[in-house]
Parts: C-alpha cells; sequence; structure tokens
C-alpha cells in the first residue's frame, strides 16, 4: 500500500506540484523579445510557448532591472539629464503659477 510521505507518495511520483522547467537564458530573452514586439498578450504568448503567464511577466520584469550600482550608459546619461532640465522648468512654471493664483486671490479680495 502506497502511504503518503512529504508532499509525495512513497513509490510514485506526486502529481500533486508541477515539475519545475529550466529554461535557457536564450529562450527566456526571446520569449521577452516577443511580448514586447508582437502586439499580443502576455498570456497568448505563454500560451503560444507553452509557459505561464506568470512566468512570462516575471521575465518581462526582471528584463527591465537593473542590477544595484550598474552605471548608466550614455543614451541613459543623457536622457536623464535632460529629466532633470525638464524638472527644473516645470518647477519653475510651478511657482510662477502659485504666485500669480496668490495675486490674483488678493486682487478679487480687494475689489468685493
Amino acid at each position: 500500500m502506497d502511504t503518503y510521505h512529504r508532499g509525495s507518495v512513497r513509490g510514485k511520483e506526486s502529481t500533486l506540484g508541477r515539475k519545475h522547467t529550466n529554461y535557457s537564458t536564450e529562450f527566456r530573452a526571446e520569449a521577452v523579445r516577443l511580448a514586447e514586439t508582437s502586439g499580443q498578450s502576455i498570456r497568448s504568448i505563454a500560451m503560444e510557448l507553452g509557459i505561464s503567464n506568470e512566468s512570462l511577466a516575471r521575465w518581462i520584469r526582471l528584463a527591465h532591472e537593473r542590477p544595484a550600482g550598474t552605471p548608466l550608459d550614455e543614451d541613459e546619461r543623457a536622457e536623464l539629464a535632460e529629466l532633470r532640465r525638464r524638472v527644473k522648468v516645470l518647477e519653475t512654471e510651478r511657482e510662477i503659477l502659485r504666485k500669480a493664483a496668490a495675486f490674483f486671490a488678493q486682487e478679487t479680495e480687494r475689489t468685493r
């Protein structure tokens, strides 16, 4: 008689858990590229490839993460400088609008 023992049946392989499959780095990269360029949903691509959509979503997320301490490349540095410049402009515009709103609020109070 087979007995249950720590997630498996003695003498038999358990069918309760899924078998963990290791996919090659190339397969994962190609799956991510396909998901990003095909215009199809993650779910449909995962079904086509025979993988779970959770796995594909995780691979996509990991592909976009940068390891801590990794230096920026030239394009990223240029983009960062442009974004910082844009933030300064927007902060200046916001400050001008805040002062203008305060000024006009005082003017409307005087005319009442």
